[in-house]
C-alpha cells in the first residue's frame, strides 16, 4: 500500500487527482486538469495537473536542496542507495502491474517496462561500485606530461554539475523511461525533476511514491511533476540538463527554448525512428535464420501494441523471397489475440489512449497511398474481451512497399503502433541504400549466418544508428533481441533519431558531470584527485607498508626495495618451472635473430616474480590477498647479470562495503616500478591488495 497518496481505482467509479511531489512534499494541481483514461475499458479514473505550482520555486528546491546532499556523497553509497531502491520497488511490483493494465500492457508488457526499468537500477549500482571510485568526482583517462623535466602534468576529473536535470519521458514506458534516466543521473550526484507523459503518469506516480516512501532519497534528490511542464524549462541555467524521449517535432520544439539556447544546457534527445530488420539473402525458407526473423519481426509489432521507440517500422527482404516472407509473417500475426491482457490468450492489448489511435490511423492512411496493405484491416478486426468502440485498440497491419526507393513515406512517415511496411531488395549495397533513407534510427537488425553479408552493412549503416543487433543460429539463445536498449550500451541515434545517447554504462553518467582538466606540479594534483601520480612527493621509511592497517596508509607513502641480480640459473629455473622455453629464453643466437635482444633475456613474468620478493612483507599483517594486477608493460629487457630493485608507492585507496559477518577491508591500489642497476624501468604496473581495516 502506498503510504503518502491513495490507491488508483481503475474501475472508473471514482476519479483521483494525481499527486505532483514538489519541494518535499505532495501537491495536488489546481484548474485545469487532464483527464486520463483506462485504454481497455475506456473509463475516465484519474486526471493530472500542474496548476498553481512555481516551476521556478522547484528548480531552485532541487538546485539548492537535492544537489549539495547528492554532491557530498560517493559514488559507491549512491550506488548503494540505487541498489536499496531497485530492492524497494522490486518488492513491491504486483501493486505496479495492477495499474500498469490500465496503460493497455499485458503481463509481458508491463514486465519489459516495470522489471526492466527496475533492473537498470541494479545495473548502474553495481557498475557504480565497479567502474567509480568511492570518491565524490571520478578522475578520467592517463596523465598526461607537459613537460620535459615532469614536473608540469595535466590530469582529466569530472564534476556533477551543479543544476537540476529535467527528464521528459515518452507515454509508452512509464517506469523504465523513468528509471533508466534516473539511474545515471543520481549516480552522478545531480538531482532530477521527472516529467511524465500525462496519458500514463499515473503508473509513473505509483512507482514514484514508493520511491519516496522508502526514504532512501536525499531529500531533493527527485520532484515529480504529473500535467503540463508550464515555464519549467524557462528556469533553467548552464549547470542544468535535459533529457528528452518523445517525438522529433516535440524536441525540436523543446531545444528552441529562449533559456535552453541562451544558457547552452545540455539536451539529450532520444526521439522516435524508422527501425530496420533485414533478412540476409542466405537465410531462405527452412533456415534457422529465417524462423528467427519471422519470430521477430511479429513480436516487435505486437509488444506494447508496437508502442515502443524502438519498435521494426521497416523491413527489408530479397526480392526472391518477398511471397515467403510476407506469408510467413501473416501467418504468424493470424495468431496474436488483441484484447484485454486480462483475458488469457490475449498478447497484444490496446494503444495508450484515443489520441493515439487517431495519431496511427493519420500514418497509416499516408503510408497507403504507396503501399499495398497485405495484411489486417482497420475497420475489421476482433477484440477478445473488451469493447473496441470503447478502449483504444488498434489492428495489426502489414504493407508492402513495391518500389521502395521512389517512395518516401515508409522511411519518413512513422505510425507508433503495430504497423510494419515490408520493402524488397535486389542486393546489400541496394538494402544499405534503403537503410539510410531513414535518415538516422536507434536500432537496426540483421538475420544472416554470412559473416561478409554482417560486416557490409554495419559498416555501411553504422553511421545512421545507434545500435546495431546481428543475429543468427550462435546467439540467438541468448540474444536481447532487437527492441531491447540495455544499460551497458548506449540507447539513442543521429538525425531524426535525436542524436543524443543516453544508458551506456559510464558514458550516461558522465553526461550529467562537468569534465575539467587540471594542470600543475604531480604533487599537487595527487592531493586533489587523492591518487599517487608520476612525479608526485613520495614518503618513504617508517614500518613496512604491508604491516600497516588501511586506515594507517596514505597515498605517496613509498617503500624502495634492496636488489637482486638476475643470473642465468634464474632463467632455466623458471622456463623449466613453468613450462616456459621460448627460444628467446633459452638461445643466445636465436634472441638476437629478430634484431630485438642482444642475448638470452629473462622472463617477463619471472621479473615481476622477482620484484614481489622484493617487496613483500612475509609475516602476517593486514594485507589479506592480492587480487590483481593491471596495465602491465615491459618497458626494458632485462638479461642475465642485471640488478634489479622496485618502487612500490600506495597509488589509490577505496573502503569497500563490510558484508554481514564480513573483515573490514578496503582496497590498496599500488604503483608498482622496476630498475635496473642504470634506474631504467624494466616494468611498470598496479597492483591490488585487499588490505584489513581496524577493526573500531
Amino acid at each position: 500500500m502506498l503510504t503518502q497518496i491513495s490507491p488508483l481505482d481503475l474501475t472508473g467509479q471514482r476519479t483521483r487527482r494525481l499527486q505532483n511531489y514538489v519541494c518535499g512534499a505532495w501537491v495536488e494541481g489546481t484548474g485545469k486538469s487532464a483527464s486520463l483514461v483506462h485504454a481497455v475499458s475506456g473509463a475516465t479514473f484519474a486526471e493530472a495537473s500542474t496548476g498553481g505550482i512555481d516551476f521556478k520555486r522547484v528548480v531552485e528546491y532541487g538546485r539548492a536542496v537535492g544537489g549539495p546532499k547528492l554532491r557530498a556523497m560517493t559514488f559507491h553509497q549512491r550506488a548503494l542507495m540505487l541498489k536499496a531502491l531497485a530492492k524497494h520497488l522490486l518488492e513491491r511490483k504486483d501493486e505496479f502491474y495492477r495499474i500498469s493494465a490500465a496503460t493497455g500492457a499485458t503481463k509481458r508488457d508491463g514486465w519489459v517496462d516495470i522489471e526492466g526499468g527496475i533492473g537498470t537500477l541494479f545495473a548502474y549500482a553495481s557498475r557504480g561500485r565497479r567502474d567509480f571510485p568511492n570518491e565524490t568526482f571520478h578522475v578520467e583517462g592517463a596523465t598526461e606530461v607537459l613537460s620535459k623535466g615532469g614536473t608540469f602534468i595535466g590530469k582529466h576529473i569530472c564534476v556533477p554539475l551543479e543544476g537540476v536535470a529535467v527528464h521528459i519521458n515518452a507515454f509508452n514506458f512509464p517506469v523504465w523511461g523513468m528509471l533508466e534516466k534516473l539511474a545515471p543521473t543520481l549516480l552522478a550526484g545531480m538531482p532530477a525533476i521527472v516529467k511524465p507523459a500525462t496519458i500514463t503518469s499515473f503508473l509513473t506516480e505509483s512507482v514514484f511514491a514508493e520511491m519516496i516512501a522508502s526514504g532512501l532519497l536525499p531529500e531533493g534528490a527527485v520532484q515529480l511533476v504529473c500535467g503540463s511542464a508550464g515555464d519549467l524549462l524557462d528556469h533553467l541555467d548552464e549547470q542544468c540538463a535535459v533529457a528528452f524521449t518523445g517525438s522529433a517535432y516535440t524536441g525540436q520544439l523543446l531545444k528552441a527554448n529562449k533559456a535552453i539556447l541562451s544558457n547552452n544546457v545540455r539536451f539529450n534527445q532520444e526521439a522516435d525512428s524508422l527501425n530496420f530488420c533485414m533478412l540476409g539473402a542466405d537465410a531462405t525458407p527452412g533456415t534457422e535464420e529465417f524462423d528467427l526473423f519471422i519470430k521477430e519481426v511479429a513480436n516487435e509489432m505486437t509488444t506494447k501494441a508496437g508502442q515502443k521507440c524502438t519498435a521494426i517500422r521497416r523491413t527489408f527482404v530479397p526480392e526472391a523471397l518477398l511471397t515467403e516472407v510476407m506469408g510467413a509473417l501473416s501467418k504468424r500475426l493470424e495468431g496474436v489475440k488483441m484484447g484485454d491482457p486480462a483475458v488469457d490468450g490475449v498478447r497484444m492489448g490496446p494503444l495508450a489512449g484515443a489520441p493515439q489511435v487517431g495519431e496511427v490511423q493519420k500514418s497509416v492512411d499516408r503510408i497507403a497511398r504507396v503501399a499495398e496493405r497485405v495484411f489486417g484491416h482497420p475497420d475489421d478486426y476482433e477484440v477478445v474481451g473488451a469493447d473496441r468502440n470503447k478502449g483504444a485498440f488498434f489492428p495489426t497491419l502489414l504493407f508492402y512497399a513495391k518500389d521502395p526507393f521512389g517512395s518516401s513515406e515508409p522511411h519518413d512517415v512513422e505510425a507508433f503502433g503495430p504497423v510494419n511496411t515490408v520493402m524488397p531488395y535486389k542486393s546489400v549495397d541496394d538494402a544499405i541504400g534503403l537503410i539510410r533513407k531513414g535518415r538516422g534510427s536507434l536500432v537496426g537488425s540483421l538475420f544472416t549466418l554470412n559473416d561478409n553479408t554482417a560486416r557490409d552493412v554495419i559498416l555501411g549503416t553504422a553511421a545512421w544508428h545507434g545500435r546495431l543487433l546481428t543475429v543468427n543460429r550462435h546467439c540467438a539463445k541468448e540474444s536481447t533481441g532487437h527492441g531491447s536498449p540495455l544499460p551497458q550500451l548506449v540507447h539513442g541515434g543521429p538525425g531524426r533519431a535525436g542524436g543524443g545517447e543516453e544508458m551506456g554504462g559510464v558514458r550516461g553518467v558522465l553526461h550529467y558531470m562537468q569534465r575539467t582538466a587540471l594542470q600543475g606540479s604531480p604533487t599537487t594534483l595527487s592531493r586533489v584527485v587523492r591518487e599517487y601520480l608520476q612525479g608526485a612527493e613520495q614518503k618513504t621509511g617508517g614500518t613496512h607498508p604491508f604491516t600497516r592497517f588501511f586506515e594507517e596508509l596514505e597515498i605517496g607513502d613509498t617503500l624502495i626495495t634492496g636488489t637482486r641480480t638476475i643470473t642465468l640459473d634464474d632463467v632455466e629455473k623458471f622456463a623449466a618451472l613453468s613450462g616456459d622455453v621460448f627460444y628467446a629464453h633459452m638461445n643466445d643466437e636465436q634472441a638476437k635473430a629478430h634484431g630485438v635482444f642482444e642475448k638470452r633475456v629473462a622472463h617477463g613474468y619471472f621479473i615481476i616474480s622477482a620484484a614481489a620478493g622484493l617487496f613483500v612483507e612475509p609475516a602476517l599483517g593486514p594485507v589479506m590477498a592480492n587480487y590483481g594486477l593491471e596495465n602491465l608493460r615491459f618497458t626494458k629487457p632485462v638479461y642475465p647479470g642485471d640488478t634489479i630493485h622496485v618502487r612500490l608507492t600506495v597509488k589509490q585507496k577505496t573502503a569497500k562495503e563490510t558484508p554481514e559477518g564480513g573483515v573490514p577491508q578496503g582496497v590498496v591500489a599500488w604503483d608498482v616500478e622496476v630498475k635496473n642497476q642504470a634506474e631504467e624501468a624494466v616494468a611498470i604496473y598496479t597492483i591490488l591488495t585487499l588490505v584489513r581495516r581496524k577493526d573500531s
